[in-house]
């Protein structure tokens, strides 16, 4: 995974385009930042959803595993004039070692060796202020949708409602599951995705 996505960004120009995701306004309208509000952006790319956050008032930290990725995030956060704490990092290796009160990911957590997820998912639970939220977007598998073109062979697609399920002692202000059109790559294609922002609440 690490060396397709080193690859596609260091071509010119952003492979996700500039625009961020959409669970970005909802965490914003959910949970805006009164006061200083620390954000870990799980997978960060190129930094598009990092600096969505930035602009708005966060206080960020992303990592990537792809050092272009993550220079890119550095860029783009300089000519905005926008403090950004971006690093390399494995997603399968990494674990927060402060408090965070949002941890955000999306289309990441696909690359969580199934085995991986109660404790990678648990340690972002330990590691989310109490008030805090996890905001997560991950693909779904389904019959009826193609595999994506620019699909990497280490990922597992997540089964529907399997990561509301993860946060069920969480009080979820929001789901939903939906099918979007992607152009990643500038291959017109399609995913499904669930959608959820859970509250830690004790």
């Amino acid at each position: 995974m690490s060396g397709s996505y080193e690859s596609r960004y260091r071509h010119k120009g952003l492979y996700w385009g500039t625009g961020h995701s959409m669970l970005c306004e909802k965490v914003l309208e959910l949970h805006p930042p009164d006061g200083a509000v620390k954000l870990l952006d799980v997978g960060c790319g190129e930094g598009r959803n990092s600096l969505f956050f930035a602009t708005h008032g966060y206080d960020v930290t992303a990592f990537d595993i792809s050092p272009a990725g993550v220079d890119k995030a550095l860029q783009l956060a300089g000519k905005a004039g926008l403090p950004l704490d971006v690093f390399v990092g494995d997603l399968t290796e990494f674990r927060p070692q402060e408090q965070f009160d949002i941890i955000f990911s999306t289309g990441v957590l696909q690359y969580i060796p199934e085995e991986l997820i109660p404790e990678i998912i648990g340690s972002y639970m330990e590691h989310t202020s109490i008030g805090g939220i996890n905001a997560h977007s991950v693909l779904l598998e389904k019959p009826f949708i193609p595999s994506a073109p620019d699909g990497e062979p280490d990922s597992r697609l997540w089964r529907s409602g399997e990561v509301f399920s993860l946060y069920a002692d969480w009080r979820v202000e929001y789901c939903c599951e939906e099918i979007f059109e992607c152009l990643s790559g500038s291959i017109p294609h399609e995913h499904a995705v669930n959608r959820i922002i859970a509250c830690r609440i004790r």
